[in-house]
């Protein structure tokens, strides 16, 4: 699912509907509730616990998650009854069907009111269509997340969702700040033998421990890498790519790079040069697996997990997976997470981390006699301190305790994220609770979003806290007409894209014929798509500042 986050995220500046006639453009007008305010609390704001004044159901179209399959019973939705007055009419589907039934419910017209999981991105190819709602309409009537717009300066990554009318149609999930979850792992027993640091300044550095470790263990790679099903190497040059300047893997989005008040396409730029030629030379030296561009992740796993291979890409989850794997293996080996270097742009984190998945309305909500309590009740869920909490750790005495300090601790009986690994119950798929349909962010404000990590996660977060991150791009969103004809440049040019950074990783074309190259995207519409995205961005300049 990141992945498809990441991807989305690059898309933002390329969406885009038309004005509807008579509005200033992203002006939120006030919206008349006579009738519609059945079971709205008369006085609600930030700080209230939401409680409907009488019984109410929303529909709910619900991603069924395999490793917590929908249960009516849990112990979250009878607190939202018992508690809000809030139940649901589920639609349901499964994980592995979800995007293709969500587009295909919307489009049919038979969507429920919530449409849950939705990343920043997705909801652009249903605006025009008038299918949901227009976030940015109705938020000034959900004061917790009004009040973290404004605490939290999120304007600008908001504008990140705009449409051409000025709207954004996402309700998204906050973080206060982003989180770094990506890294390297290396066997740290190793390292420590070498007596190499587990924190290398730079990638240059990191480069040089890879060829000593190739040269004490010159039979096995020190590196190999995974994430590449899609693309090469897609997950690791994702967080690789901004120390370099550039964007790329999962990141490279829609190929857009701004630099010096214009777009660019990002796969012809110098600074994605630097980024392709810095791998290339790492499999001309031996130091990286050249599998590694195209191998599945559980052969990549199995070599690191094996000894075959000395360091990976990882998360902070994956890493644990990794240590169950050696274990089964019977391989001795220690593992750590290092702290990803500075390249030679800098010592950067990518920019646009803080909106992460969120939710979507049916248009038809805004005719229910129920949608103010509707979106108080999602204010309060979604982007109060408690309905986070709840949605994340459950009921306090039942679930977890809190003590004096706020440290919440879960039950022993009962496991989540690692946490109490091997206790017979699970927060997910027993009680209900940290499911992605509720959680946005597993946490929005910076204490709750790190309250289930492991102490290695938050030693890691505080060494990739000093990293800079990145300012956002200027919003571009382009018209119906101009998003149909840059969908005709757009998969050639990432395709060649792809398939040119697998060849010149691995050595199958030089590097000396980079011009060739950006040539042969010049004749695959790349300035055309250049400039409709550049025109996009002065219009919407000059129509909203």
């Amino acid at each position: 699912m990141l992945a498809g986050a990441l991807l989305a995220a690059g898309a933002l500046v390329l969406s885009g509907c038309d004005s509807p006639s008579g509005e200033t453009e992203g002006e939120a007008t006030e919206f008349d509730f006579t009738g519609k305010d059945v079971g709205a609390m008369e006085d609600y704001g930030v700080g209230d616990t939401f409680s409907a004044t009488e019984p109410v159901e929303f529909g709910l179209f619900y991603r069924d998650h395999p490793n917590y399959p929908l249960d009516e019973d849990w112990l979250m939705l009878q607190e939202l009854e018992a508690n809000q007055n809030v139940t649901f009419d589920f639609v349901s589907a499964p994980l592995s069907e979800w995007d293709q039934r969500k587009s295909l419910v919307i489009g049919a017209g038979d969507a429920p009111d919530i449409i849950s999981v939705t990343y920043p991105g997705q909801e652009v190819s249903f605006v025009s269509g008038g299918a949901i709602l227009p976030a940015s309409d109705f938020v000034q009537y959900m004061p917790n997340f009004m009040d973290k717009v404004e605490k939290w300066d999120m304007e600008a990554d908001l504008d990140q969702l705009r449409q051409e009318d000025g709207k954004f149609y996402l309700f998204p999930g906050f973080r206060e700040e982003p989180r770094a979850e990506y890294s390297f792992a290396v066997r740290s027993d190793i390292w420590e033998e070498l007596g190499l640091s587990l924190e290398p300044e730079t990638f240059d550095e990191f480069r040089e421990q890879l060829r000593t470790v190739k040269e004490a263990y010159p039979d096995l790679y020190p590196m190999t890498d995974r994430w590449s099903a899609n693309g090469p190497l897609e997950g690791t040059l994702t967080f690789v790519a901004p120390n370099f300047g550039t964007q790329a893997g999962w990141g490279f989005g829609e190929g857009l790079t701004h630099k010096d008040g214009e777009f660019e396409y990002t796969g012809a730029t110098d600074e994605y040069r630097d980024l392709v030629e810095f791998y290339a030379s790492l499999v001309e030296e031996g130091l990286l697996d050249p599998e590694a561009v195209t191998q599945d992740d559980d052969q990549a796993i199995q070599k690191f997990a094996s000894g075959q291979a000395l360091s990976i890409g990882t998360n902070d989850q994956e890493i644990v997976r990794y240590r169950t794997t050696v274990e089964e293996l019977g391989t001795d080996a220690e593992m750590a997470m290092i702290r990803v270097p500075a390249g030679p742009a800098g010592d950067n984190f990518q920019y646009g981390q803080r909106l992460i998945s969120g939710f979507m309305l049916s248009s038809e909500v805004a005719e229910s006699e129920n949608f103010l309590a509707l979106l108080q009740f999602l204010d309060w869920l979604y982007y109060s301190d408690e309905g986070l909490e709840f949605a994340k750790w459950g009921v306090e005495g039942e679930t977890y305790t809190k003590d004096d300090s706020g440290k919440r601790t879960l039950n022993e009986n009962i496991t989540a994220m690692g946490l109490n690994a091997g206790a017979p119950e699970n927060l997910q798929a027993d009680y209900g609770f940290s499911n992605g349909v509720w959680t946005l962010a597993h946490g929005s404000t910076l204490e709750l979003d790190r309250s289930m990590l492991r102490d290695e996660t938050l030693e890691f977060l505080d060494k990739m806290s000093t990293k800079e991150v990145l300012e956002l791009p200027p919003p571009a969103p382009l018209s119906e007409v101009e998003r149909e004809q840059v969908s005709l440049y757009q998969s050639a040019l990432k395709d060649h894209v792809w398939q040119n950074t697998a060849q010149f990783i691995l050595g199958q074309r030089s590097l000396d014929e980079w011009d060739a190259y950006v040539a042969e995207l010049e004749g695959l519409n790349m300035g055309a798509y250049i400039d409709i995205v550049n025109e996009a961005r002065q219009r919407y300049e000059e129509n909203n500042n």
